[in-house]
């Protein structure tokens, strides 16, 4: 139940982007870090559970941004279906200064068959500062393509749905608290790192009700669309989904829906919890200077992260940015 939601509407930034990673908690997970050699120019996480490792968010030095969520196809992927994170890696680790523009890569993509045996996904990938694209396994051309951040004060989300369905409340609701947190910056003129901490608000959005006993997944749908964060869920039915299932929304199964702290502090089954994992706020002013935060939830064992273990900043200034 990922979401990602992309903002050009702050003066003093060329591009704001705020996401949530929801996965399962003990899913192994490389922390936000500068990628070895020969793609030290990228700063990301990775997904250590496959051998791609690919990202669901990244950055380089010249750049280029890329963010994944996932969405469930009706019929069946099989289980050796492509990694979706390595169609992520594949744009940030092209050469770092390579000509080759978004819509090459996206074409390449698309006519190499790149898309072939891979599940569900809407990948927004291009260079800061430019419009970036928006591609899924359901684009059949550059020129089925859809493109965002193409003009200053536009902001917009994205989350486990297919490109163009914006019947999810929570993308309304996400776009509307980040568009009033830039509003509030504004008027009140504060710190980036206040900033910083309102968008992480947004990420915590939690409009899911607490039940006290298992009730069919099927009766959580429409609250699960509307929850910007998700609390730790567990039970059969996480045990017997699949992530994109979860992130859909779709399961026949039964779960609990528990506040995430005390089951961290309580449950022994955490393999089987599903939830909020990752939090990442990037900023990157009108000057080109990148500002990366990674909030994570949840340690390797799926247990609670204290507050001062949990947050890796990093910053540097764009290779070759011209100011805006």
């Amino acid at each position: 139940m990922c979401i990602a939601l992309f903002s050009t509407a702050h003066p003093d930034y060329a591009l704001i982007l705020i996401n949530n990673r929801d996965e399962f908690l003990t899913r192994p997970t490389a922390p936000a870090s500068w990628w070895v050699t020969p793609n030290e120019n990228v700063l990301g996480g990775r997904d250590l559970q496959r051998k791609e490792q690919g990202t669901w968010l990244g950055i380089t030095e010249q750049g280029r941004i890329a963010v994944l969520t996932n969405f469930r196809e009706e019929g069946v992927i099989e289980p050796e279906a492509k990694s979706r994170g390595a169609m992520v890696n594949a744009f940030l680790t092209q050469p770092p200064h390579s000509p080759e523009g978004t819509e090459n890569f996206i074409n390449d993509l698309v006519e190499d068959e790149g898309l072939k045996g891979v599940g569900g996904f809407s990948l927004v990938c291009g260079k800061v500062g430019e419009p970036l694209a928006v591609i899924s396994n359901r684009t059949p051309n550059v020129e089925g393509t859809a493109w965002l951040a193409k003009d200053k004060g536009e902001t917009i989300g994205l989350s486990n749905a297919a490109v163009g369905n914006r019947s999810w409340p929570k993308v309304f609701r996400g776009e509307a608290l980040l568009s009033s947190a830039i509003e509030q910056d504004l008027s009140e003129q504060r710190s980036q790192a206040s900033l910083i901490e309102r968008l992480f608000l947004i990420l915590d959005d939690d409009m899911l009700p607490r039940k006290p006993n298992d009730y069919p997944w099927d009766s959580y749908v429409q609250e699960l669309r509307k929850s910007i964060f998700i609390p730790a869920i567990g039970g059969e039915g996480a045990e017997k989904s699949k992530a994109e299932d979860l992130a859909a929304a779709k399961s026949d199964q039964h779960v609990n829906v528990e506040d995430a702290a005390k089951v961290a502090e309580t449950r022994h089954d955490l393999d089987s919890m599903y939830g909020t994992q990752k939090q990442t706020v990037v900023l990157v002013s009108r000057q080109g200077r990148v500002t990366f935060v990674e909030r994570t939830l949840y340690d390797a064992t799926g247990r609670a992260t204290a507050a001062p273990d949990r947050d890796r900043a990093f910053q540097f200034d764009i290779d070759g940015w011209k100011a805006q």
